[in-house]
């Protein structure tokens, strides 16, 4: 039987006449990594401040580690760990003090809070830099000590708000390394991004929210499967080029124009005889679908401020 981390029923967040966060419904299982997609604006950081107690829930459930944030907000938190979108580390202390003074305030002996300190820096990599000041620090570096703070008190559930935002790649792909060897050891994640390619490397099983609402959910093969299909072909052609093309199309799973591109979705023997007629990769793009397709179909393609 499933046991879950998070639970929310008809969960709403109200600020006056706008609704942020629509009556929607999720939970999360423990031992997974459960990811939170959408634009900006679609109610995701509302979602995240509501379950770490940040911000009063307005009606629905919202229940974390079996604490309902609206009554037991107070043990709720020491139940979390959240690594902010936003640096946030003590820029006047080396690495070690950071950890070590956040740790205090979860009440934990000095031996404890020295073993878990060592095994973190263990973790992360981080030993060689425990004297320097995080300053002195890479971006990939401040973003794994960000994650060690938030695991010192061994919370039930670790929340990462856009973990890896202004990595490079390489710093990007170790974090998410060490994220997965945390994920083996059965730590429970909640991850928002805006990578789509984090996600689908990361998640177990995601939604996609856009206007305060949940539009889909599943694992990314599924939602990838079922929104996107097997393929997707890129089409580069004058508009009646195109669209005499179009007319020979198949039996697809949807069409999308969007500028001068028509992107077409469906399986392979829908599509390639589409691509074969064009002959030019440059002009008809044939590829696998993916997350980021699935975004795009159910949220829109036009640019959200």
């Amino acid at each position: 039987m499933d046991r879950f981390a998070v639970e929310a029923v008809q969960l709403t967040k109200r600020f006056g006449d706008n609704v942020a966060v629509d009556g929607i419904s999720f939970s999360v299982r423990e031992g997974e990594c459960f990811g939170l997609l959408g634009p900006n604006g679609a109610g995701k950081t509302t979602t995240i401040r509501m379950l770490t107690c940040s911000s009063p829930v307005t009606s629905g459930q919202l229940v974390v580690s079996g604490h309902d944030v609206t009554k037991d907000p107070r043990l709720v938190k020491t139940r979390i760990g959240v690594v902010p979108q936003d640096e946030n580390l003590d820029p006047d202390l080396p690495t070690r003090q950071n950890l070590e003074v956040y740790a205090r305030y979860f009440g934990l002996s000095r031996e404890v809070i020295r073993q878990r300190v060592n095994e973190q820096l263990e973790f992360f990599e981080l030993e060689g830099k425990a004297k320097e000041k995080v300053d002195t620090l890479s971006g990939g570096m401040r973003r794994r000590l960000l994650i060690a703070r938030a695991l010192i008190h061994e919370p039930d559930l670790l929340v990462l708000d856009e973990p890896t935002v202004g990595l490079d790649p390489q710093a990007r792909h170790l974090v998410w390394e060490q994220l997965r060897r945390l994920r083996e050891r059965g730590v429970t994640q909640l991850l928002t991004t805006h990578y789509m390619d984090e996600a689908a490397q990361l998640c177990d099983r995601i939604v996609v929210m856009h206007h305060g609402k949940i539009l889909a959910e599943g694992s990314p093969r599924s939602l990838v499967r079922d929104h996107a299909g097997e393929r997707v072909l890129e089409l580069r052609l004058p508009a009646s080029e195109r669209e005499l093309l179009l007319g020979k199309a198949g039996a697809v799973l949807g069409i999308e124009r969007y500028g001068d591109v028509a992107y077409v979705f469906g399986a392979e023997a829908a599509l390639a005889p589409l691509a074969a007629r064009v002959g030019d990769d440059q002009r008809a793009l044939l590829r696998s679908a993916s997350l980021e397709d699935v975004f795009l179909r159910l949220t829109g393609r036009g640019l959200v401020e």
